[in-house]
C-alpha cells in the first residue's frame, strides 16, 4: 500500500517544490497549509489541501488520522532572520510552538516519522572551513535558535515517543523548479538582485571588505529542485529503516560571493546596473559553505544544479505573469 506524507507549509515556495517532488517520486501526499504565505495554486492537481495552522493540535491530528498518514515532513515556519530580530516572541510561538503541536498530533495518533525543514542558520558564524553536520551550532538571531531549538525538541519527543527522524539544515535556497513555482519573496540576495535590476536600481553590496577573495560574502547556494529530490531522499531513507535519528546538511559544497551571484545576473538578465557598496553588517559572517558528503554517503543524494541554472530558473519565474499568484 503506498504511504501517505502530511507536509506542514505545502503551499509555499519550498514546500510547493517537496509535494511535486514526492509525487513524482510516487509518493501520495496531503498538504496542510495556513496559506499566510502559501497559495493552492502550487500544488499538483489531485493533492488534497487542508487549510489549518499548525498550531491546531486537533486538526492536525484528525489529517493524520483521516489520511492515514505514515510520515511528516515539516516545513511551516516564519524564516525572516529580520523579522526574527524585530519580532522574537512571535518566532518562537509560530516555530517552537508549531513543532510542539506537530510532535503533539504525531503522539496522539501513532504517526512515528518525520523530516524536518532546519537551517544552515543554527551554525551562526562557523569556524573557517567547510561546514560539517559537527561544527558547533551557536545562532546568531532568534530564526537560527528557533530552528536550533526545534532540532533539540523532536530530538526530546523522539526519545519519549520512538520516532524516526532526519533534520535536513538548508544552505542558500533558491531558484525555481518552474516559472510558476518561483519564490514569491524578495529577501534573499538572488530575489533582491533581480528587483533591483528590473528596476533601473543598483543591486546593494553589504561589505567589501570581508576576508574572502573578492571582499564580499561567500555563500553556498542551492536549487531549490535539488532541495526538494533531498526530501524525497529522506522519505525512502525513513521508510527504509527504522530508528534513524540524523542530522544532515543540505548544499552543493561550493561557495559563491556576493559579486558571482550579482556578475551572474547581470549575465543571465542582460541588465548591467552597477553595485551600489554599502557598509558591512555584523549578522553576516564572511564564508559559510556546506560540506555536503554525509547525505551523499548516507542518502545517496548530490545537488545537480550550478549558480547559472539557478540564476536562469529565477529569472524565467520573476517575468512569468503567473510567478506572483500562484
Amino acid at each position: 500500500m503506498t504511504s501517505t506524507w502530511l507536509i506542514t507549509g505545502g503551499a509555499g515556495y519550498i514546500g510547493a517544490h517537496v509535494v511535486h517532488a514526492l509525487t513524482r517520486a510516487g509518493r501520495r501526499t496531503v498538504v496542510v497549509d495556513d496559506l499566510s504565505t502559501g497559495s493552492a495554486a502550487r500544488l499538483p492537481a489531485g493533492v488534497p489541501l487542508e487549510t489549518c495552522s499548525v498550531l491546531d493540535t486537533v486538526a492536525l491530528a484528525d489529517v493524520m488520522t483521516g489520511y492515514d498518514v505514515t510520515g511528516v515532513i515539516h516545513l511551516a515556519a516564519k524564516k525572516a532572520v529580520g523579522e526574527s530580530v524585530d519580532r522574537p516572541l512571535y518566532y518562537y510561538d509560530q516555530n517552537v510552538r508549531g513543532t510542539a503541536s506537530l510532535l503533539e498530533a504525531m503522539r496522539a495518533t501513532e504517526v512515528r516519522r518525520l523530516v524536518f525543514s532546519s537551517s544552515a542558520a543554527v551554525y551562526g558564524v562557523p569556524p573557517a572551513g567547510p561546514v560539517t553536520e559537527f561544527t558547533p551550532t551557536a545562532p546568531i538571531n532568534p530564526y537560527g535558535t528557533t530552528k536550533l531549538v526545534c532540532e533539540w525538541l523532536i530530538r526530546d519527543a523522539a526519545a519519549a515517543q520512538g520516532l524516526s527522524w532526519l533534520s535536513l539544515r538548508y544552505f542558500n535556497v533558491c531558484g525555481a523548479g518552474s516559472p510558476a513555482l518561483g519564490d514569491p519573496g524578495v529577501a534573499n540576495l538572488l530575489q533582491l538582485t533581480l528587483r533591483a535590476l528590473t528596476a533601473g536600481q543598483r543591486p546593494k553590496v553589504f561589505g567589501a571588505d570581508h576576508p574572502t577573495p573578492d571582499g564580499t560574502c561567500i555563500r553556498d547556494y542551492l536549487h531549490v529542485a535539488d532541495l526538494a529530490d533531498a526530501h524525497v531522499a529522506a522519505v525512502e531513507a525513513l521508510l527504509g529503516a527504522g530508528g534513524l535519528a540524523e542530522y544532515y546538511n543540505v548544499g552543493t559544497g561550493l561557495g559563491a560571493s556576493v559579486l558571482d551571484v550579482l556578475d551572474t545576473a547581470r549575465e543571465v538578465t542582460g541588465l548591467h546596473q552597477p553595485y551600489e557598496f554599502t557598509a558591512r553588517r555584523p549578522i553576516d559572517p564572511p564564508e559559510v559553505v556546506a560540506d555536503p558528503a554525509r547525505i551523499a554517503a548516507e542518502l545517496g543524494w548530490k545537488a545537480q544544479h550550478d549558480l547559472s541554472a539557478m540564476v536562469e530558473s529565477a529569472w524565467a519565474a520573476w517575468e512569468a505573469p503567473v510567478a506572483a499568484t500562484a
